[in-house]
């Protein structure tokens, strides 16, 4: 391969301007905002993953281009690791150089200050694996990152339209391929292959329960449940509702996981009724929360806190009765997770919950220091990382009894049906209903495990955001000095109560979330710590109020 020709990077540049007055940050969920302003933005980022491949001795490197349950107008682009893993974090302040440098002659000095950095060869070949969700922006986007790779002769193949999990899924395969540690067959004819065996595997000698909804929010998840529905329609039957992928403007429009999570209600429009068991993904099918209406039509969430404790206590079971004492178990959550949950997790199952703070690189990262490491977000993102001890362990046993032999089946099944490079909705469900359907209980019983605490989260818009500091897995403020002491006397005298305040990773505002164990409590908690943060750290706007 010969070296980069930086002449034909800055002519291929030209067609892709920086807009001016515009500052960039890649995020745990890459760069994301208004889609008319990422055009710069994913050229170089397809600049970026060549140079990526470059350094890892030409492995894969993903390219999504997504911007998961935001609203139809936005878009984003992230990188996927060779093992389909998020972009390690060294990396994220060179793509956010890239995406900032003003000019042309910017960019190429840019580009040879990654190479001096990081000592990679840049006459290496690279290759680059791309897919895109159904925004109608995608083609466009997805035209620029081809004009970059063209330009750095990286080896390319496009994905097409996909889930974000199918594309870390396959990023991983081709990685792998021919390897001890091959993850499937790197196509999506494999993925569905792959997910459908392991759920055969688990469900063909039980009761089938009655059909799923699913709200498929508009986005690309529609298409791909009618494709999973070709492999385990057998064993499950699919309701798809909001599976309008061409009308403009309805992706995650009143639908979708975000919505059901933050408004506590099923989409308008679908028939939830008692004993119909529901759930939604996002718009690129790595979120899922479940949900049901109850004997008096109440509505009744079951999000990623409720998802993580099922998983927990099946999997626990399942490697007690395995004999597999040696596999540690373990759950991460951040902050946002229910008090009810971590209680359950640690009074009940008895196992070990980490904190972390927000965002999925930090529960992934601290899931691994578990043999199996359960880690959902409550917004429904999340999966369970099997160690290759634990694997190891789960192949290499033999079992002494039929119930042993058929706990080991279901974990080496387990290992398959759930995608461990990243959430996955799909994958997330057909785990989900695999353990209704061994347990052979319904959603409500699922449910009542535990009650979750009344909560509520608030957004305070301020002048500055980082004036905010937070420690503790961001659960205590470390400055403005002495406002975390004025929570604290806030909070106490409410019973079970619990409020933390963080500032936003992309906007000017900090996010309040309270607990309490009642709702009014909550929501009183709630809004006089809102109102606390608005008048002591420069609130901008209206003070916040209640809302009832």
């Amino acid at each position: 391969m010969a070296p980069i020709d930086y002449n034909k990077v800055k002519l291929a540049s030209a067609k892709h301007p920086k807009p001016p007055g515009v500052k960039f940050t890649y995020g745990t969920a890459g760069f994301r905002m208004k889609a008319e302003l990422l055009d710069s933005v994913t050229f170089r980022v397809g600049i970026l993953a060549s140079l990526r491949s470059k350094k890892l001795d030409s492995k894969t490197i993903g390219v999504m281009i997504t911007a998961s349950h935001n609203p139809e107008e936005d878009n984003g682009v992230k990188l996927v690791d060779p093992y389909g893993e998020m972009l390690e974090q060294s990396w994220e302040e060179h793509a956010t150089k890239l995406a900032n440098a003003e000019s042309d002659d910017d960019l190429v000095n840019v580009i040879q200050d990654i190479i001096v950095n990081t000592g990679l060869d840049g006459s290496n070949d690279s290759s680059i694996v791309y897919a895109r969700d159904t925004r109608p922006s995608g083609p466009a986007l997805v035209a620029a990152v081809e004009d970059a790779l063209k330009v750095l002769g990286a080896k390319t193949l496009d994905f097409g339209v996909k889930t974000t999990p199918e594309l870390h899924y396959v990023t991983r395969c081709l990685n792998t391929t021919g390897t001890e540690d091959a993850y499937g067959e790197p196509t999506e004819e494999g993925y569905f292959k792959k997910l459908g065996d392991a759920f055969r595997e688990l469900v063909e000698r039980k009761p089938h329960p009655s059909a799923l909804t699913v709200d498929a929010a508009n986005g690309v998840g529609a298409p791909k449940i009618r494709q999973l529905a070709e492999v385990v329609g057998e064993f499950i039957d699919f309701n798809v509702v909001n599976d309008d992928i061409y009308t403009k403007g309805k992706l995650n429009f009143q639908c979708g996981a975000d919505f059901v999570k933050t408004q506590q209600r099923a989409p308008p429009g679908m028939n939830l009724v008692s004993g119909v068991r529901a759930c939604s993904f996002d718009g690129d099918a790595d979120r899922i929360v479940y949900y049901y209406a109850d004997e008096d039509g109440k509505f009744r969430l079951l999000d990623g806190d409720k998802i993580a404790g099922l998983a927990a206590s099946f999997i626990i079971d399942l490697v007690r009765t395995a004999g597999l004492g040696d596999i540690k178990i373990g759950v991460v959550q951040t902050a946002y997770a229910n008090g009810s949950s971590t209680a359950y997790l640690t009074n009940v199952l008895k196992v070990p919950v980490s904190c972390v703070p927000t965002g999925v690189k930090h529960l992934h990262h601290e899931a691994e220091k578990y043999d199996v490491g359960v880690y959902f977000e409550a917004n429904g993102h999340g999966t369970v990382l099997f160690s290759s001890h634990a694997i190891n362990s789960i192949r290499s046993a033999k079992g002494g009894t039929p119930e042993q032999v058929e706990a080991i089946n279901r974990l080496s099944a387990l290992t398959n049906l759930i995608n461990q490079t990243v959430g996955d909705a799909i994958s997330d469900m057909l785990f989900v209903e695999s353990i209704l359907t061994n347990k052979q209980i319904t959603l409500k019983q699922w449910d009542q495990a535990y009650t979750d605490l009344p909560n509520r989260l608030v957004k305070v818009v301020v002048a500055d955001r980082h004036i905010f500091r937070t420690t503790d897995a961001e659960r205590k403020l470390v400055e403005p000095k002495g406002l975390q002491d004025k929570i604290n006397t806030i909070v106490a005298p409410y019973t079970e109560g619990r409020s933390f305040v963080r500032p936003s990773g992309t906007e000017d505002v900090v996010r309040v979330y309270a607990e309490a164990a009642t709702r009014q409590e909550c929501d009183e908690l709630a809004f006089k710590i809102a109102g606390l943060v608005f008048d002591e750290a420069g609130g901008v706007g209206e003070r916040p109020k209640e809302f009832l």
